[in-house]
This record gives C-alpha cells, structure tokens and sequence, in this order.
C-alpha cells in the first residue's frame, strides 16, 4: 500500500466503491485515487490554473449581471450591452482556450516535491475511453522546456484488475502500480 501508515488508513476505514457498469464512475474514483497517491508522495497540487479560470468565470458572471440590471433601459444602454456581449463571448473563448491547450486530460497538476531540486512539477492525467476497460494514466512535466523536465511515462491497465465484483476498488493493487509510475518518472530523471 502507501508508503506511510497515515495515507493507508483511510482506505481500511471505509471501501471505495464504484458502479462497474459506469465508466464515468471508476474513471472518477481512481482519478481521485491517484490524486491522493501523489500527495503521498510529497507533491503539492498546484492549483494557479484552477483559480485562474474560477477568476475568468467570476468575470463572465460579473458582466452578465451587470449587463441584466444596469440602470438604463434598451434603446439608451445599447453601446454598454454590445460591449457586455462582446467581453462575455471573449471571456468564455479564453476559457476554452486555457481547457484545451492547459488542461488536456489532465487531472492534477503538482509544484515539484518540497526539498527537491526539481523547477518543475507533474501533470497527471488519465484516460478511460468510451467502452474500453483500458485506463490509461500518463505522469509528464509540469514544464517540458525545463531542463529538469523528463519524458513522459504512462501505464496502460484493464479497470478489472482494481475492482472486485462487487465494485470495491482493490487499493493496495492500485496504489501500488501508480507509486512504481511515479518511482519509474523519478528514476529516469536521475539516470538522465
């Protein structure tokens, strides 16, 4: 399991369980899964691209009510609405923008390990495709042009292999193939 008892507990504590007939169901909990594998293991989650787009939705919010209750009415306030329209629309582009290009598949990003040498944290992404049992889990640099980046590592493994019959994710098994993921970016690194 776990390299500290404290990450383990949890895990004995309560099952986690999935609807095995969902795919959205596994891929949500062994994506939370893996998320909370990494943390163990002393990466931080970077959450700088998360608030940046809470930020821009606040903004879309923000003019849409300021173009809903603006004092004048219609015929007065027409230059003041197009602009509202106009901002709103670039707004949501950039949105799009930041989710196609930034986030990809991505499920975490991670600041580099306290006390590492490292400039450059992870994203973690995964990949469950639409009726396939092959999940796919990809660990890559936060920042490929850095010098401390390395080439990217997946895995490739059937969801059955994780889960009983009754749904209940196998955590040890699990935890342990995304740990020797994590170990096998770290360990290419510092043979580079």
């Amino acid at each position: 399991m776990a390299s500290d008892g404290a990450a383990a507990t949890p895990a004995k504590a309560s099952p986690k369980k999935a609807n095995l007939l969902d795919p959205h169901s596994i891929k949500h909990l062994l994506d939370e899964t893996i998320s909370d594998v990494v943390k163990s293991k002393g990466y931080a989650e970077d959450t700088r691209l998360g608030n940046w787009k809470l930020a821009i939705g606040a903004a879309v919010i923000a003019i849409a009510l300021l173009a809903q209750f603006y004092p004048k009415k219609f015929p007065q306030n027409r230059e003041f609405l197009l602009g509202c329209i106009a901002l709103y629309v670039v707004l949501n582009v950039v949105l799009l923008i930041l989710s196609y290009t930034k986030e990809k598949d991505a499920i975490m990003f991670t600041h580099p390990p306290a006390g590492s040498f490292n400039s450059t944290g992870l994203v973690i992404s995964s990949k469950l495709p639409r009726f396939s049992d092959m999940y796919t889990i990809t660990i890559a640099s936060a920042d490929p042009q850095s010098i401390s980046a390395n080439k990217p590592v997946h895995f490739t493994k059937s969801v059955t292999k994780w889960f009983t019959k009754e749904g209940v994710l196998v955590e040890g098994l699990f935890w342990k193939d995304v740990e020797r993921l994590i170990d096998d970016y770290n360990t290419e690194r510092k043979g580079k």
